[in-house]
């Protein structure tokens, strides 16, 4: 296990299957998060006045609570993507969520000439299960579809070496632009403030962060900035709107990384004090309290989960290739509360399969079947937590004083 980031486990020296004890490992919520943003307006949240948020870009977005699962065996098939396929796959579950006649019509809902785009990825999930290329090259298409220029796209993620290690810049057209927030895992940067010159591709923003009681392992309790988690100057500065490329994968902090995670994890600094060691983890109160910055609410305007492959164990890193597996499907939408609930859902589904028990009940003193768990206990109820929160549904069933769940449409492709 990276001492940096303990998120794929380590082996322990004993077991402990103990509830009680799982149950007193959660952390307690501290004080409210504090924003410093000047730079976006409020979004109406989700809850009661479902109207007040209706045709909003952003999170929750126009489409709360409606997840489009468009499932089709042809888009990997003995570890082979078929790019005809994934296009075929994603075109319908666009059109599906928008009620649009075609998958052009749906591109120019959320994006028109002049936007400047940012594609989030995923690619520690290499080899078994990054965001997949062919995906990536697919809302390229898509974005230019709506008039969008190549220059006005970038392809990103947090740490511009694990981007280079997956290979996206060996496969992106000419002319979109590519990097990372931060150049190499582990860096000061975790902390530090870089310009890097006022270019804007990397460094992060001095005047836009998430300010809560929750310092790292290691960092000093008197230095303000072990505070705060600032958002990338790519995030802030350059790009008006983002399209996040989550995947399909189980994680040993935070139980599941979906949408919500690739926000609150990938588009800030600082981000190694939700679980900076096996004691101190809290995904629960950070994952949610990053993404209700209004500047992340208001850019991630569409989520589009990879779940062509999944993975079931050792997530995030994908290098086991026993403990992924194909799922061949897509999961649209514009609720990143949604769609994460159905993939811990399905992630659940696949670990019952294989005889292991779900996401939300392993952890160092809970249930440990493989010897590597890396923290107390799991934490994907971060999914409910940013529910409440409103930044999406989190229920299949309305309960008293709202007017929506969750709504997953399963549709076959092919």
């Amino acid at each position: 296990m990276r001492e940096q980031h303990p998120c794929g486990g380590v082996r322990r020296r004993q077991f402990l299957a103990s509830a009680a004890a799982a149950a007193s490992a959660l952390p307690a919520l501290g004080a409210s998060p504090r924003f410093a943003s000047a730079s976006a307006s409020a979004l109406p949240l989700a809850g009661p006045q479902d109207d007040e948020a209706a045709g909003r870009l952003g999170v929750p977005g126009p489409y709360p609570g409606r997840v489009i699962e468009a499932r089709n065996p042809a888009m990997c098939r003995a570890g082979k993507k078929d790019r005809r396929a994934i296009k075929q796959t994603l075109d319908r579950a666009l059109t599906e969520l928008t009620g649009a006649d075609d998958a052009v019509e749906t591109w120019r809902t959320f994006f028109e000439p002049g936007d400047v785009v940012g594609i989030k990825v995923v690619p520690n999930g290499h080899p078994q299960h990054p965001s997949s290329p062919e995906l990536v090259l697919e809302v390229i298409a898509g974005l230019e579809s709506a008039g969008v220029k190549r220059s006005d796209m970038v392809v990103f993620d947090r740490y511009e070496s694990e981007f280079l290690a997956a290979g996206y810049q060996d496969i992106l057209p000419d002319g979109v632009a590519f990097g990372g927030l931060t150049a190499r895992e582990g860096d000061p940067s975790q902390l530090k403030l870089s310009f890097e010159g006022g270019k804007g591709i990397s460094g992060y923003d001095p005047d836009e962060y998430v300010e809560m009681e929750l310092v790292s392992r290691g960092h000093d309790p008197k230095d303000d900035r072990a505070y705060r988690s600032h958002l990338g100057l790519l995030v802030t500065r350059r790009l008006n709107k983002i399209v996040c490329l989550p995947c399909l994968k189980d994680h040993g902090a935070s139980g599941v990384t979906g949408c919500l995670k690739n926000m609150s994890h990938g588009l800030v600094n600082n981000v190694e004090r939700s679980h900076s060691s096996p004691w101190a983890n809290a995904t629960n109160m950070f994952i949610p309290s990053v993404v209700r910055h209004p500047i992340i609410r208001e850019k991630c305007v569409l989520q589009i989960m990879d779940g062509i492959r999944g993975i079931w164990q050792g997530g995030p890193f994908g290098w086991n290739a026993e403990w992924a597996w194909d799922y061949n499907a897509l999961l649209v939408g514009t609720d990143p509360v949604a769609i994460d609930h159905v993939e811990w859902d399905i992630v659940d589904a696949k670990r019952k399969e294989m005889g292991v028990p779900g996401v939300g009940a392993v952890g160092r003193l809970a249930a440990d079947p493989f010897h590597r768990e890396g923290f107390d206990i799991r934490q994907p109820q971060h999914i409910a937590l940013a529910g409440n929160l409103g930044l999406g549904y989190f229920d299949y069933e309305s309960p008293r004083g709202r007017r929506r769940s969750i709504d997953r449409r399963i549709i076959q492709v092919g």
